[in-house]
């Protein structure tokens, strides 16, 4: 029997024959996941970034979020007000997401459950569902539609944030006891927004005039800002350069990783309803760390994670220049990411932090990874109630009361990173 494609009433979308909404949730993000590591986005920073941010505040029902000024603002670090006519990155961009998601979904070789498509002219996502399709003479056969079977497994292996909204539905005060809560009351301690800091690594990109000289040569290609902004210049390896040849790039240096973890932590504190802050690089200060609970996202590109963890039991160091986290003890451990024969991670390891009264003065959080996947799982870790119930089924009784942390490690298969697992603690 032929099938079609129908809208499934989930967050932001209308129709019918929807599945439950947590069901549908944990399908959506399990999908998000598949397209941020497929070929068309692998490379593509922005797209990742601007895709999970519209997916996530939609699956969050906050349309009023999804604006071309607020993108600006949230995704781009736009200054507030700026003049989205002068600058059309989020249009820009918006375009760009459509046409790998066309191409995502062109190489695909079966259907998908559920499909995340964004309408020109919109910046809320839509997400349809595959379903059978009616009968002859309108009669709706009474099967089971198509997307059961592949959610019940889907169920077993994403659940993001789900069991994270389930804890918070209610206040923070009247929420049921929970580990998740319990790791996250004491930011509630004070009505300062909980500032979500990253760190921003250098990034320098051809000049115009090289550019200029490599069209000469191949006229057709990179004839727009989009094309050099997604696509790599494609120099003979032997080209030789002048270090005018590169520019500085104060706008880019997020990690992917960073920004996943990020995005993690930015739909828990909306669905908690705990202010938050984003800061990036040189946008934010010690004197701004007294001020408010933070969380350090990243390691050896946050330098602020790297000096208040540096006398904690587990830190992040360098042995003989390869960036490792060193349990400080003697005849300690050590975790490091570790590659295949080409080069890619297989398994990356990261340290999650919480020091209720740290040299700020105020609860700082760090999740930070050796790279960037183990930065990723550690947003994910202390996002849901299964991660932390597992991880704290030995922890001390009074353990809401003390500092911890947790190292987690994580196996990474074609790029994409497997669920955290605990290899250490530490309780003080």
């Amino acid at each position: 029997m032929a099938t079609r494609t129908q809208v499934v009433e989930v967050p932001g979308s209308h129709g019918v024959a929807s599945p439950p909404e947590n069901v549908a949730r944990s399908a959506v993000l399990l999908e998000l996941e598949n397209i941020l590591s497929s070929r068309p986005f692998r490379n593509s920073s922005r797209g990742k970034q601007f895709l999970s941010y519209v997916v996530l505040h939609k699956l969050d029902h906050r349309d009023d979020l999804l604006k071309e000024r607020t993108i600006g603002v949230e995704v781009f670090q736009r200054p507030a007000g700026y003049a989205t006519g002068d600058d059309p990155v989020v249009r820009v961009q918006a375009g760009e997401v459509r046409r790998r998601l066309e191409q995502y979904y062109h190489a695909v070789p079966t259907p998908t459950a559920v499909r995340i498509e964004l309408p020109v002219g919109s910046y809320a996502p839509e997400f349809h569902w595959e379903q059978e399709s009616l009968g002859h003479e309108g009669v709706t056969p009474r099967r089971r539609p198509r997307w059961v079977p592949w959610l019940l497994t889907a169920l077993g292996i994403l659940a993001v944030l789900g069991t994270a909204e389930v804890a918070f539905k209610a206040s923070p005060a009247k929420a049921t006891r929970s580990v998740l809560n319990e790791f996250w009351a004491p930011i509630f301690s004070t009505s300062q927004p909980v500032l979500i800091c990253l760190g921003r690594t250098e990034v320098y990109r051809p000049s115009d005039e090289l550019y200029k000289k490599f069209t000469q040569k191949h006229p057709s290609a990179f004839q727009s800002e989009l094309d050099r902004l997604s696509e790599p210049l494609p120099l003979d390896p032997q080209t030789k350069l002048t270090w005018g040849d590169m520019v500085r790039q104060n706008e880019f240096g997020v990690a992917i990783g960073d920004t996943q973890a990020t995005a993690l932590l930015s739909g828990l504190f909306t669905r908690i309803n705990k202010p938050s802050q984003v800061r990036i690089g040189a946008t934010y200060s010690f004197e701004d760390l007294r001020n408010s609970p933070s969380i350090l996202v990243g390691a050896f590109n946050n330098h602020w994670t790297l000096q208040l963890t540096s006398n904690l039991h587990f830190a992040f160091t360098e042995k003989n220049g390869v960036p490792v986290i060193e349990e400080r003890i003697p005849q300690g451990r050590t975790w490091f990411c570790q590659r295949n024969a080409s080069g890619e991670p297989t398994h990356d390891y990261a340290v999650v932090t919480r020091v209720l009264d740290s040299k700020t003065g105020q609860l700082l959080i760090a999740l930070a990874g050796v790279g960037g996947h183990g930065t990723r799982v550690a947003g994910e870790f202390v996002s849901r109630e299964d991660f932390l119930q597992e991880a704290l089924r030995s922890a001390p009784s009074d353990w809401q009361k003390k500092n911890m942390q947790v190292v987690l490690e994580t196996v990474v298969t074609d790029t994409v990173a497997g669920p955290p697992r605990v290899v250490a603690t530490y309780y003080w």
